[in-house]
């Protein structure tokens, strides 16, 4: 099955939601969260990231991450990367119990295909405080791709991983992770990276890109969203409708793309110094906000 055929089923069997003009939406993608050792690329953002995130909740933002949230190559066992992070899955708990949650799978944690190893994961966790078992996220499910409809203008924002167009990163994932495990993690302590990976490669973020741009060519220029390469993009209203949110592992920063009254917007949380020397973590608007009409053609 080729990239566009992956994509296009994808599209057709997405999980289908409203929007409108009122929506707030916040979309992160690649956080990569792993056990807080030196391997865990999320550990040096993630006071940053929960601060973002405290404040989309807070604005009533409904969130949306687009796959390879956890880092299920790198690390076996889900149970450490919670006690790692348990204030963030707490977190998601609150947007989960407003039903402001949605999840998509990648490619590092394609597990999340089968409901089982979600119910196993995300149904209760442990808390310590109190010894027992608590609910965590009882009954969520993660798709591969969601389609969002506006209700009035009844325009489709397409939004999936994007791993869809690299073959070694879906129908090989399993290779690609066995190598991740046994090779390129001990030797990212003294910084080599995987070659093969769309974030450390750039050839293979443009063969990503140019795949999915050809696919939306060839679906009628449907708006679609994707992480994967983890490099920010946001096309100009002339151009391809192919945005990409970045990735929650840069160094010192996280981006990710807002949807509001009908716009979206590519933003940056930074920390930030003031003139008095205080650190503080700051949104910095990278591009936008433009009207998502202006990418239905």
């Amino acid at each position: 099955m080729s990239s566009q055929s992956r994509l296009s089923r994808a599209f057709k069997n997405a999980k289908r939601l409203a929007f409108d003009d009122t929506s707030k939406l916040i979309l992160f993608s690649d956080c990569h969260r792993g056990d807080n050792s030196f391997a865990d690329d999320f550990a040096r953002n993630k006071n940053i990231y929960f601060h973002a995130l405290s404040y989309y909740y807070d604005q009533g933002f409904t969130y949306c991450e687009l796959g390879d949230g956890d880092e299920l190559w790198e690390n076996r066992s889900f149970g450490e990367i919670f006690r790692a992070h348990e204030n963030v899955y707490l977190l998601f708990r609150k947007f989960y119990l407003a039903n402001r949650f949605q999840l998509i799978w990648g490619n590092h944690d394609m597990v999340y295909q089968r409901a089982a190893v979600v119910k196993k994961y995300w149904e209760t966790y442990f808390d310590r405080k109190t010894n027992t078992e608590k609910p965590l996220l009882p009954g969520v499910q993660f798709a591969e791709a969601i389609v969002f409809k506006h209700k009035n203008t009844g325009q489709e924002l397409f939004l999936t991983h994007g791993h869809q167009a690299d073959f070694m990163n879906y129908v090989a994932w399993r290779f690609n992770r066995f190598m991740v495990r046994v090779l390129w993690r001990p030797l990212q302590v003294i910084g080599i990276y995987d070659p093969t990976s769309p974030a450390k490669n750039y050839r293979e973020t443009i063969k990503v890109e140019r795949r999915t741009r050809k696919w939306i060519g060839q679906v009628g220029k449907v708006v679609t969203i994707i992480g994967h390469t983890h490099r920010p993009r946001f096309p100009e209203k002339n151009q391809m409708p192919l945005f990409n949110t970045g990735s929650c592992v840069h160094p010192r920063a996280i981006t990710g793309l807002e949807i509001v009254n009908g716009e979206i917007s590519l933003i940056k949380w930074q920390i930030s110094t003031t003139k008095d020397g205080v650190l503080k973590i700051i949104r910095v608007l990278l591009e936008g906000p433009q009207k998502l009409t202006d990418f239905d053609f």
